[in-house]
């Protein structure tokens, strides 16, 4: 790859979420850029303040910022979700901005939206701004090459796992129930991979059920399926992992409604500036709490639950080595591609495949109509799902199939083999 390209000033911006590792592209970028003799600043807040034309939101950068910061979690930027493509004039002052401050090119941090937002800036500027999008999530939804993950998600899943052990533990201990709700919008890479290497009771994503609208009796019956095939094996406590994308897949109408018949216990419907459902909003594993110890009263089980909301905790940990690492490439690939002959032909997301630098222009990552990546999802008919799904305690065809099975699972509820499979039958579906 040519470095033909000059550069004088670049400017450094984080969007979205945070993520393990983000200091560490930040560092990277910096100092690849400083040892071409290219000037460094930093745009803190996102685009929340340029956008308000707020020059104090732009600082240089230099070496001593740097010194150390890759190890660290959180992002010594800052971050937000305004989105400058959203409002004309939000637009005409990150190009005023811009061209103010001289900047000929741009590496942003982000999600899919900020991806997008990079596109425009490179597409508002005709090419003479050069842009490169480095792209972040835990979730580990983007449609990067191969196997390839996003940063921050190995850190995450990592920090999940120990949160989840623990209360496991305290579960066994206590003879109770958590029902852990696992960050994921759109996917559910972050809820399997923790539940997964947690050896969690139950684990529940939304691509299971195919992209299918499912009910919160059929959620809750799936929970209440694995409550009793414990208790059938005498053991009285459980840990249950819920996809935070679940509540898409109940549907919005079904979500509202049951918001609204609650008076606001479970939170507010909200969206944010990209036109997302602010997940985080909604008491999700509290509704499925309350759902569950009303399901369990007509069959006689005393079951204490705990909801736990786990995602906040997982953002800003200090990344572990592999995201470290990882990050460190990124940014360094980052100011590499904006060096070359080809930054001048297109803006691009930046990925390794294989340990090369491989940048993939914006026109083909992002898809016109929806302004977005396609969401990678999890493969639920490979055998990385399929072995998830053999140690999970679920009621299965066999246990219904099985009449010695099936009365042990009844007799626990105190109900008749034929009530049992009548109730729980269409589960294994």
């Amino acid at each position: 790859m040519s470095n033909g390209s000059r550069i004088r000033k670049l400017a450094l911006v984080v969007g979205g979420g945070p993520a393990p590792g983000i200091n560490g592209v930040i560092s990277a970028v910096t100092l690849e850029a400083l040892n071409h003799g290219i000037e460094v600043y930093g745009i803190r807040d996102g685009y929340k303040r340029i956008v308000q034309r707020d020059l104090t939101a732009i600082e240089p950068l230099t070496r001593d910022n740097m010194r150390g910061l890759h190890t660290r979690g959180g992002s010594y930027l800052g971050t937000a979700r305004t989105n400058p493509t959203k409002k004309p004039e939000d637009m005409q002052a990150l190009v005023e901005t811009f061209k103010k401050m001289q900047f000929d090119a741009l590496v942003s941090i982000g999600g899919d939206d900020t991806a997008f937002s990079a596109s425009q800036v490179y597409k508002t500027f005709n090419g003479a701004v050069k842009v490169a999008h480095v792209p972040k999530t835990i979730d580990n939804d983007l449609p990067l090459p191969g196997s390839t993950p996003t940063f921050g998600f190995e850190t995450a899943r990592q920090v999940g796992v120990s949160l989840v052990r623990n209360l496991y533990e305290d579960a066994r201990t206590t003879s109770r129930w958590y029902l852990i709700v696992s960050m994921g919008r759109a996917a559910g890479h972050l809820a399997l991979g923790i539940g997964k290497a947690a050896a969690a009771t139950l684990t529940i994503i939304p691509e299971e059920f195919n992209g299918k609208e499912i009910t919160l009796d059929h959620l809750c019956d799936i929970i209440v399926g694995s409550i009793v095939k414990r208790a059938s094996e005498g053991q009285r406590y459980g840990l249950v992992v819920l996809a935070e994308g679940l509540i898409g897949a109940v549907g919005e109408k079904a979500l509202v409604a049951a918001m609204e018949s609650s008076k606001g216990r479970y939170g507010t419907v909200e969206v944010d500036p990209h036109g997302h459902l602010r997940l985080g909003e909604i008491e999700f594993g509290r509704m499925i709490k309350d759902l569950l110890t009303e399901r369990l009263k007509p069959l006689k089980m005393n079951t204490t639950f705990i909801d736990k909301d786990l995602g906040y905790e997982l953002r800003c940990a200090d990344p572990i080595p592999f995201d470290i690492e990882y990050t460190r490439d990124l940014g360094y690939g980052a100011v590499k591609f904006l060096r070359s002959d080809e930054s001048s032909k297109y803006g691009a997301i930046i990925s390794f495949i294989q340990g090369r630098m491989e940048p993939l222009p914006f026109e083909q990552m992002l898809d016109p109509r929806t302004k977005r990546m396609q969401t990678r999802v999890v493969d639920v008919r490979g055998e990385g799902y399929e072995c998830a799904r053999r140690y999970m305690t679920r009621l299965e065809k066999s246990d219904l199939e099985n009449d010695s099975a099936t009365t042990r699972l009844a007799e626990t509820v105190g109900l008749s083999t034929d009530e049992f499979r009548k109730r729980f039958g269409y589960l294994p579906e």
